[in-house]
C-alpha cells in the first residue's frame, strides 16, 4: 500500500491512498497553504512555526505523537507558550495540532506545572487573537483541556478527547468503555459540544480548519460584483405552520455556504461562519425542523458562545428568527434553561459588533427578546411580510384570554371560534403595523432584498454602540 505525507495526501485525488504520518512538521506543512510554512521552534515533543491558512498569516504548532504518545513535557510546553506569545505579539491567529497523552509521567509535577502554563497562556490571549485547535488523534488529560480552552475545535475521525483513558475509567468507576465511546467525534460533536467541527478524514479536517481561520482572521475579501437576486424565502413551505430546514435560507443569504459550527449539537439553532458581500459574518438561525425551532438550554448555550466569539473578533452578527418560544418542561428547568438562557441575553446585550435581525415568520415570547431584539440593542430589525411578533401564538393566547367564551364548544365550532378570536388578537397585539409603529421593527422588507438590507445595515452601523440610549426618567 502506498503511503503519502499529509501534504501529498491533501493534494492527491485517489481516496484509496491512506494517510500515515504523525510527524509534526509534515502535519504543519499540510495545515498551511502550500509553500508558506516556516519552522521557528522544534524540541523533544513539539514543533512550531508560522504559515498562512487560507491566506491568513498564523502561528502554528503541533505535538509530536511519535514521542511518548505526544505527552507534554517542560520543553514542549515552553515551546507552545512561546508560540502563543509570538501570535500575541504579531496579533495573528494561533492554531494547534493536537495528539497527546497529556503531561509526561516521567517529569512528574514539573510537567503538570508546565501544562498549567500553557493553560494560562491560552486564557491570557482569549478574545484577543483567534485560537483554533485541530485534533487528529487521542488527546487526554491536559491535552484535552488545551483544545477546550480555544475558540474553535476541529476533530478528525481518529480524534479522541477525554479527561482519562478507558483503563483508568474502568479501574475507578467500573465502566467498560472504549476510547471512541469516551471521547470520539460523535460524543463531542453531537452530545457534549466540545467539538465545533467534525470531519470524516484528516484531509477534510485540515481544509475546514483553514476555512475557519480565514473567516475569523480576514474581515473582508474581494468579491466579484453580481446582479444576482436570491430569494431566501424560496424554499419555505407555503403553509406557515409547516416545519422546514433553515439551512437553505442561511445559504441564500451568504455569498456561498459557510462553515457551520456545532452542526450536530443543539441543531434547533444553526450557527455558521460565512461571508456576505465578502465580509465575514456570523449567522445564528432558529431551525424549525428541529424542536420547532424552540430555544432550549443547550441551544441557548450554543448561541451565547457563538455571539461572544464573534463579538470578540469583530465579526458582525446576522440573526434569522423563526421562533415559537422557549421549550417548556421540567427537563429544561433541570438542564438550566433559566441560567443558560440568561447567558444568551447577556451575550447579545453586551455585544458591540453590528448585529442585524430578520424575523422571517414569527418571534414569540421571551425567545423573541433573546434572539437579538431591539430591546437588546440590535443594530436593525427587519421582518418579512406576514411575520408575527407577540407574547405567544395568537391561538394559544386566546385559549387563555378567552377560555370562558370557549367553554362548551368543541369540534368545528371550537376551531372556528378560536380562529376568529386569534385573528382579532393578532391584529391588536401581533401585527407588523403595531411592531413598526412601536419601533420594534425598523422595516418590512421583501425577502429577495434581504442580503442587501443586512449588508447596508452592517456597513452603516455606528462605530461605537456601547452607550445605552438615553431614557427620560
Amino acid at each position: 500500500m502506498t503511503t503519502l505525507t499529509l501534504q501529498e495526501h491533501f493534494e492527491h485525488t485517489d481516496e484509496s491512498v491512506e494517510l500515515d504520518s504523525r510527524d509534526p512538521l509534515v502535519r504543519l506543512e499540510a495545515l498551511c497553504d502550500p509553500d508558506t510554512f516556516v519552522l521557528h521552534y522544534e524540541c523533544d515533543g513539539a514543533a512550531a512555526g508560522v504559515g498562512r491558512l487560507d491566506g491568513s498569516l498564523s502561528v502554528v504548532f503541533a505535538t509530536d505523537a511519535r514521542i511518548q504518545g505526544g505527552a507534554l513535557g517542560v520543553d514542549s510546553c515552553d515551546l507552545i507558550v512561546h508560540a502563543y506569545q509570538l501570535a500575541l505579539d504579531q496579533d495573528i491567529p494561533v492554531v494547534g495540532v493536537w495528539q497527546s497523552g497529556g503531561a509526561r509521567l516521567k517529569e512528574g509535577a514539573r510537567s503538570l506545572h508546565a501544562v498549567g502554563r500553557v493553560f494560562s497562556a491560552m486564557t491570557r490571549v482569549s478574545g484577543t487573537i483567534p485560537q483554533v485547535s485541530l485534533v487528529l488523534g487521542p488527546a487526554a488529560g491536559g491535552a484535552a483541556y488545551g483544545p477546550a480552552l480555544t475558540d474553535v475545535v476541529v476533530m478528525g475521525p481518529d480524534a479522541r478527547v477525554m479527561v482519562t483513558g478507558p483503563d483508568v475509567v474502568r479501574s475507578v468507576t467500573g465502566e467498560d468503555l472504549d476510547a471512541v465511546s469516551l471521547g470520539g467525534p460523535e460524543v463531542h460533536g453531537r452530545q457534549s459540544g466540545v467539538a465545533h467541527v467534525t470531519a470524516d478524514s484528516d484531509v477534510e479536517a485540515i481544509a475546514k480548519t483553514r476555512r475557519v481561520v480565514g473567516l475569523m482572521a480576514r474581515a473582508v475579501v474581494p468579491v466579484s460584483v453580481s446582479d444576482e437576486q436570491r430569494d431566501p424565502a424560496a424554499t419555505l413551505p407555503e403553509v406557515a405552520r409547516r416545519a422546514y430546514d433553515v439551512h437553505p435560507v442561511v445559504d441564500a443569504i451568504l455569498d456561498e455556504p459557510g462553515v457551520e459550527l456545532h452542526k450536530n449539537w443543539a441543531p434547533n439553532v444553526v450557527t455558521t461562519l460565512g461571508r456576505l458581500h465578502g465580509r465575514a459574518v456570523g449567522v445564528i438561525a432558529n431551525n424549525p425542523i428541529r424542536l420547532g425551532g424552540c430555544l432550549n438550554a443547550p441551544a441557548s448555550d450554543k448561541a451565547a458562545r457563538f455571539v461572544r466569539m464573534c463579538d470578540a473578533f469583530g465579526i458582525p452578527l446576522v440573526v434569522i428568527v423563526d421562533v415559537p418560544g422557549y421549550l417548556p418542561g421540567g427537563k429544561q428547568e433541570v438542564e438550566g434553561i433559566v441560567r443558560r438562557g440568561a447567558k444568551l441575553l447577556h451575550a447579545f446585550s453586551s455585544a458591540r459588533v453590528p448585529r442585524v435581525t430578520v424575523v422571517t415568520r414569527k418571534a414569540y415570547g421571551g425567545a423573541y427578546i433573546a434572539m437579538n431584539s431591539k430591546s437588546l440593542g440590535a443594530t436593525n430589525v427587519f421582518a418579512w411580510p406576514g411575520a408575527e411578533v407577540d407574547v405567544m401564538n395568537p391561538t394559544a393566547a386566546v385559549r387563555i384570554l378567552n377560555r370562558r367564551d370557549l367553554v362548551g364548544l368543541d369540534g368545528e365550532e371550537l376551531a372556528a371560534a378560536e380562529d376568529r378570536l386569534a385573528a382579532a388578537h393578532a391584529v391588536t397585539t401581533g401585527g407588523l403595523s403595531t411592531a413598526l409603529s412601536e419601533g420594534l421593527i425598523d422595516a418590512v422588507i421583501d425577502p429577495i432584498h434581504t442580503r442587501d438590507a443586512i449588508s447596508a445595515a452592517i456597513t452603516n452601523a455606528p462605530a461605537d454602540r456601547g452607550q445605552l440610549t438615553n431614557i427620560p426618567l
